[in-house]
């Protein structure tokens, strides 16, 4: 076996730090994409318990290859369990039984709201935008969120166009005053750092990057991005964590 290079790109590192935040036993909404691999990299690493849960209404998911969409058919092979998509926002979600949501958007505020709608006024926006899909409900109701999304100044506005999904709204006390029990957002992996919340639920640096420094991190962000009281620094990926995401998850590069 040739040795695996360890140089390693923005989205592998993306992918091995939100790998590293999930603890086995967590039962994980995921989608398709970076979150995918994210997890299934945790499971073939220090979660093997992980619960895949996806969107169209599979629980329980391990599929034998990377999965094109939330309904390709290799998430039903081997699941625990196959249901509608109601079930899946009512009988789980809703009643708390999902401990993470993985969650992306265009723009990420000071206090982690998600825009996926629109760039601009929405009555005149200057780029219309997906929209939500689930990432609303997966916001208000998970137990624990993790974002991922490359460290861009366009990325992160002190204030987003649209919320498309709540954050911590304008802080925590606004999150707890308008009823939305879920924990709200607890890191925001990006190629240069993690984000926290704060006590008020502002985002801080809470570790850098391998070469990465809060100048670069405050020259990409829209507002004055705070340190945490004591800032960490993430280990670089291994070469086993490389080695099972570029052979074993993602061979042909779509989404590294």
């Amino acid at each position: 076996m040739e040795p695996i290079n360890m140089d390693y790109t923005a989205s592998e590192l993306m992918i091995v730090n939100a790998a590293r935040l999930l603890r086995d036993g967590d039962s994980v909404f995921v989608g398709v994409g970076i979150p995918n691999l994210a997890c299934n990299l945790a499971r073939r690493t220090h979660a093997p318990n992980l619960l895949m849960i996806y969107e169209a209404g599979v629980i329980g998911a391990r599929p034998a290859r990377l999965p094109l969409s939330i309904g390709d058919p290799t998430l039903v092979s081997g699941a625990t369990q196959v249901c509608g998509m109601f079930d899946i926002f009512s009988l789980y979600l809703q009643r708390g039984n999902v401990d993470v949501g993985f969650l992306g958007g265009a723009q990420i505020d000071r206090f982690g709201n998600i825009n996926a709608t629109v760039i601009g006024d929405y009555q005149h926006p200057k780029v219309r935008l997906p929209g939500s899909g689930g990432s609303m409900e997966i916001a208000a109701w998970a137990n624990r969120c993790y974002i991922m999304t490359p460290h861009q100044k366009r990325r992160f506005p002190a204030k987003v166009d649209f919320c498309t999904s709540a954050g911590f709204l304008g802080g925590r006390a606004q999150r707890e005053a308008a009823g939305i029990r879920g924990g709200g957002p607890q890191a925001v992996v990006t190629d240069l750092c993690i984000l926290e919340p704060d006590e008020t639920g502002e985002l801080v640096v809470a570790a850098l990057h391998p070469g990465a420094t809060l100048e670069q991190a405050q020259a990409n962000t829209g507002w004055e991005l705070r340190p945490a009281r004591e800032v960490k620094f993430t280990p670089p990926p291994t070469q086993e964590e490389l080695r099972i995401l570029r052979e074993e998850l993602d061979p042909q590069g779509i989404y590294r």
